[in-house]
Order: C-alpha cells, then structure tokens, then sequence
C-alpha cells in the first residue's frame, strides 16, 4: 500500500462516510465553479482545476489528481481532513454559516480565514515531516498560502498580508520547536584518548 492509501484507509476509519469524487463529473462543482467566477470577478478561475474542496463527507478532486506526486496527495490529504474534522466539530451548517457570513463572504471572511489558518497549518506540518523544514520555509510555499488569503481565489477572505505573514511565521515557528522535540539530541560517548 502506499502513503496515500494508508491515509485514504485511516480518513475513512475515522469517517466511514468518506469519499473522493472528481469535479470533471460533479454538477455541483460546476455550478460552484460558476458562481465563484462570478462573485470573484473572475479572479478564481482555477476551482475546477487545481482546488481541492471538502463538503461535508465528500473531497472534489481537479483532473490529475491519481496522478499527481504521492507525497503532495498525502499533504493535500492532510489539510482536507482538517475540514473533515472541522465539519464534524461545527455541524454542517455552522460550517456554512462561519465560512461564508463573519464579517462578509467577500473581503472580510474572518470566519473562513480561520478555517483555512487551522487547515494551512496542516499543510506547513505536513510539508515539514514529509519534504523537510526547508520545504516548509520556501519562499514559493509562503508566497502560495499568503495569497490564498490575500488574494482573489478565496474572495480576499482576510485581505491583511502583514496579519496572515505573522500567523504564517508563528505557525512555522511552532512546527519547528515541534520537529526539534522530536530530533533526537546526538550522544557523547566519552573522552577520545
């Protein structure tokens, strides 16, 4: 089996209701597609082909998806279940309600930028175990997520770069100190004589 199947098994003991579908034959992706080119002004144009979405027990898949890198399958896999676990935690409808209504589903979407940070956190975590702290650290990597919420495709959920920078620095500095607890310290074995 491999790291992606050990984790689809694990999801799936955790929610036995779990499943994968690809947008190409979802119409309810489509439609989503649809409205957020329109609401975003045209601005995220890439939900059918490189966003993955977790509705309530179900993850939407772009095109490519069996096929893509094993280890950012797992990464992605990973900041999904936190949106399981989130749906679990706040009911479907509470989901609903916090991604889309505090303060504004456009703009200032505290609700849904608190939602992501929980599930970016994820994805920095993953990449630190999985590629390494320098992964984690890239330049690329933070540019990426920094403009998840700043930018467009999530409706400029929470437009502040400088508050997103600290929680992205805060985050990665709190992954560090957890993969520096795990490292183990080198041992001594005496005087050389």
């Amino acid at each position: 089996m491999s790291l992606t199947d050990d984790l689809l098994a694990e999801i799936r003991r955790e929610f036995p209701r779990f499943r994968v579908v690809s947008k190409e034959v979802s119409f309810l992706s489509r439609v989503i597609d649809l409205v957020l080119k329109i609401i975003t002004f045209g601005h995220q144009k890439d939900y059918l082909t490189h966003y993955y979405t977790v509705l309530f027990h179900t993850l939407y898949t772009p095109k490519g998806w069996e096929n893509s890198d094993e280890i950012d399958r797992v990464i992605i896999l990973r900041h999904e279940r936190v949106h399981l676990r989130q749906f679990r935690r706040y009911t479907a409808p509470g989901m609903v309600f916090l991604y889309l209504v505090p303060f504004f589903p456009l703009g200032l979407a505290y609700g849904r930028a608190r939602i992501e940070w929980e599930a970016y956190t994820e994805t920095l975590r993953a990449t630190a175990e999985l590629r390494g702290l320098a992964a984690a650290r890239s330049v690329h990597l933070r540019e990426y997520i920094l403009e998840q919420f700043t930018g467009g495709s999530y409706g400029w959920m929470w437009p502040f770069e400088r508050q997103v920078s600290r929680w992205y620095d805060e985050a990665l500095a709190q992954i560090e100190r957890e993969v520096s607890a795990q490292t183990p310290e080198p041992t001594t074995m005496g005087k050389e004589g």
